[in-house]
């Protein structure tokens, strides 16, 4: 076992960790409070937390006509909203949804489907519900 253990305080910043353990050329740290031992960092966690902390690139944003397109193609591949039941129309980034739905659900997940695609800077919902029991 190794005398001189290399630590790390636990509220040390990761840029401390890494130098650290490059500096020693160990895989893992022990990470202390006062003289107790709380935990330990190893290379794996300090990896991780660089990939889920590192900035992600935003998609670029679409046209008009992309983003009709793409969200046509998604309208589509709904199971439960009925064939040519809701159109989407897109100008300048701003998409109208026009048709019918039949309940709050189905136009919660278009405006939601809508503002997912990259380029979208608004939704305004123009959709309809029917009343099932007056088309029955």
């Amino acid at each position: 076992m190794t005398r001189d253990v290399v630590t790390i305080a636990e509220d040390a910043a990761l840029d401390d960790a890494v130098e650290l353990m490059e500096r020693y050329h160990v895989k893992r740290l022990p990470v202390v409070k006062g003289d107790a031992m709380v935990g330990i960092v190893s290379r794996v966690n300090l990896l991780h937390a660089f990939l889920v902390g590192a900035p992600k690139d935003a998609p670029a944003p679409l046209d008009d006509n992309a983003i009709c397109d793409r969200l046509t193609a998604e309208l589509k591949s709904q199971p439960w909203l009925p064939r040519g039941s809701v159109q989407a129309i897109v100008k300048e980034g701003v998409v109208v949804l026009q048709g019918t739905v039949r309940d709050q659900r189905q136009r919660t997940a278009l405006r939601v489907a809508a503002e997912n695609v990259p380029g979208v800077k608004q939704v305004i919902d123009d959709l309809r519900e029917i009343d099932l029991a007056v088309v029955s």
